[in-house]
């Protein structure tokens, strides 16, 4: 706590906005009390805590960019089926589709896929379950190869 001044003028560089740069604080300060083990004594704690909040900023765009990503191909999907004829209930039934083939992967394919989506790297994932990256990589193709053949009646291939 003693370093949040510095630490918010350090954000303000990467977000360059006040709201968003408090809340890149609190992110890095909620890591820093995560990981505070991992700190080797006699070091630059400020340095490290920099670091952290480096890697937390660049981990939200990278994850902002996918959902951008993802929202971009909603918006045009939503104009092509709005231009073509058709209605709201098929488009639930295709979301509902989506829900019930996620739901269907057993559990260890699921959070490692859904992690994934959501944009965090194989390493990061694997490091959370403190299982090889190998694994991880292995069992997120192996929920995309399911979602892909329990989907391939609607195209909706991830």
């Amino acid at each position: 706590m003693v370093h949040s001044s510095a630490l918010l003028r350090y954000a303000n560089k990467f977000t360059k906005n006040e709201d968003d740069a408090e809340d890149l604080v609190q992110n890095t300060l909620l890591k820093v009390y995560k990981y505070r083990s991992k700190f080797v004594k006699e070091t630059n704690v400020l340095g490290w805590m920099y670091t952290i909040m480096k890697n937390t900023f660049l981990n939200d765009c990278r994850r902002n960019s996918l959902v951008l990503k993802y929202m971009d191909h909603a918006k045009a999907t939503q104009n092509i089926n709005n231009a073509s004829v058709s209605n709201n209930g098929e488009g639930m039934f295709i979301q509902k589709e989506i829900q019930n083939a996620l739901e269907s992967l057993p559990e260890i394919y699921y959070k490692p896929f859904i992690m994934h989506f959501e944009g965090y790297k194989y390493h990061e994932i694997a490091k959370y379950f403190n299982i090889p990256e190998g694994t991880i990589k292995t069992r997120i193709h192996a929920a995309r190869k399911a979602l892909q053949n329990k989907l391939k009646e609607h195209k909706l291939n991830y």
